[in-house]
């Protein structure tokens, strides 16, 4: 297993990398940064290109919600309950019917936030294809009922709508973003922060939002630029190109130093999922034996140099309730000897490049299970080669990054489509009676309480079943300089990072 230091990029590469970047950031942050005073533009360097021109209805979308450019009805806090955004307030009519009333407020181009503009995005995003990933367990039809309410009715009984509707695919755009078939949120949004310009997958700008209705950005602007390379983002933020890199990688936190690297828990957990239908783990018993093969602690200490959270369940510390409410695993069978093990036959043990640590966990976890007496063979792709094949349960176990409140904030939609029968992202291949009973009970509560109660229910089910052993609860990593750089969002759920409180100090 390579070592920390092993696994660090030498210094002459640190500056090459940072030099790709140097160039754009500086060319950007020169123009329009006096035209407040003595406010500064932010720079900063996003993770992910975009990848659909900042279409909505893929994952541009979160790259526009942690720009601070579009929002929704609603928006969420840190628990993940729902609070005020252009819906200034609700009421749930019955079970399938809602009523939301606006508040006042401009899209960046002029035009008024109105119930024909809500009715205008929703319909849209519903009839999307491909359809947005948070509407993928539900419908929804929204009328205008006046100039500003709006009635949503849900398919089926929905106590997540106000949750669902902050999600950045459902975001309120102006009727200039509907053009010719396509959606551009490029001056039709609604946040602090107006999209102006998008060089392809380099580079974009965005303008400080004068007319917002709320609390105006105490920056005039951000020039942002792209970098898939993590080595390169650290760099950029070193040599100080730019003021804030999304996702420090593990490998670059040491070299940059604590007061660049702002680590806090995420709701994202890494866990080894098992195919509970073919092959050697179709048996409980060698589950069982994965299970207590694994090592949580070796893991976040030799992987992740302490930067993440020991494994806990399903849900780690990025989900605060959920700890208070955890019940022990149930249904768990005896694991099987050593002895037992040595006579199955060679698993396949499979993950994918696109998270730097994952193919360190890779071969630290084959280490450990062939210390169980396992005979493990590692394959190791670019993820977007390997989901198909994941989906369709050829490999006998899978470790992912999972973000657990990804769609809704909360874990139902999770567990349902990772784990029930009829889930659309069940790589462990996992139909146990008792997990979706807890998942469909869960679904029909309305009260959050009884609701969280019931996931924890399920989540004992799935973790008797040893369906997915959890290998360790990621924290994120934001780079910034806290002497400099002030408000930037530290967000578990992945939906915030620059807000209108960001600047440069």
């Amino acid at each position: 297993m390579p070592t920390s230091r092993s696994r660090r990029s030498p210094l002459p590469a640190v500056a090459a990398a940072a030099a790709l970047l140097f160039p754009l950031a500086a060319c950007s942050s020169s123009s329009g940064s006096g035209a407040s005073g003595d406010a500064q533009r932010l720079r900063v360097v996003m993770a992910f290109p975009p990848a659909q021109a900042m279409s909505p209805y893929g994952d541009d979308a979160v790259t526009l919600s942690r720009l601070a450019v579009v929002e929704g009805l609603t928006t969420l806090d840190r628990n993940g309950a729902a609070q005020p955004a252009l819906a200034a307030s609700w009421k749930q009519e019955n079970p399938t019917t809602w009523t939301f009333t606006l508040r006042d407020a401009l899209f960046q181009d002029g035009a008024k936030v109105d119930a024909d503009a809500v009715v205008r995005s929703l319909t849209a995003a519903a009839k999307a294809s491909p359809l947005p990933r948070v509407l993928s367990d539900t419908t929804l039809k929204a009328t205008a009922t006046g100039g500003n309410t709006v009635r949503i009715v849900t398919g089926k009984a929905d106590p997540l709508l106000p949750q669902r509707l902050a999600n950045p695919s459902l975001t309120i755009l102006s009727a200039g973003a509907y053009e010719n078939g396509k959606v551009n949120p490029a001056g039709h949004a609604t946040g602090p922060f107006t999209l102006t310009d998008v060089k392809g997958a380099v580079a974009a700008t965005l303008e400080r939002n004068d007319g917002y209705w709320g609390d105006k950005a105490k920056a005039p602007g951000v020039d942002v630029t792209f970098a898939a390379d993590g080595t390169a983002r650290a760099n950029a933020l070193r040599t100080k190109a730019v003021d804030v890199a999304e996702y420090v990688p593990i490998s670059q936190a040491s070299l940059l130093g604590d007061s660049y690297v702002h680590a806090f828990p995420s709701a994202r957990t890494n866990g080894l999922s098992l195919n509970t239908r073919h092959g050697v783990f179709a048996d409980p018993a060698m589950r069982a034996a994965a299970r207590e093969a694994i090592d949580s602690k070796a893991l976040v200490d030799g992987v992740y140099e302490g930067r993440a959270d020991t494994a806990r369940g399903l849900l780690g510390p990025g989900v605060p309730w959920a700890a208070d409410k955890r019940t022990a695993p149930s249904g768990r069978v005896r694991a099987a000897s050593r002895a037992e093990v040595e006579g199955t036959k060679e698993i396949v043990l499979a993950t994918y490049t696109n998270r730097p640590e994952l193919p360190e966990a890779a071969t630290l976890v084959q280490q450990q299970l062939e210390k169980r007496g396992f005979t493990v063979k590692q394959v190791v792709r670019d993820y977007a080669q390997m989901e198909a094949d994941a989906l369709a349960g050829t490999y006998d176990a899978f470790i992912q990054a999972r973000n657990t409140l990804l769609d809704t904030a909360d874990p139902l939609s999770y567990l349902a489509s990772d784990f029930t029968c009829d889930g659309s992202f069940n790589i462990s291949q996992l139909c146990d009676e008792r997990v979706d009973a807890a998942v469909d009970k869960a679904g029909s509560l309305t009260g959050t309480d009884a609701r969280h109660a019931a996931e924890m229910t399920a989540e004992a089910a799935v973790l008797g079943a040893d369906a997915l052993v959890p290998l360790v609860h990621e924290r994120f990593v934001q780079g910034y300089d806290d002497a400099r750089v002030e408000g930037v969002a530290l967000d578990p759920m992945e939906r915030t990072l620059i807000t209108a409180d960001t600047r440069v100090g």
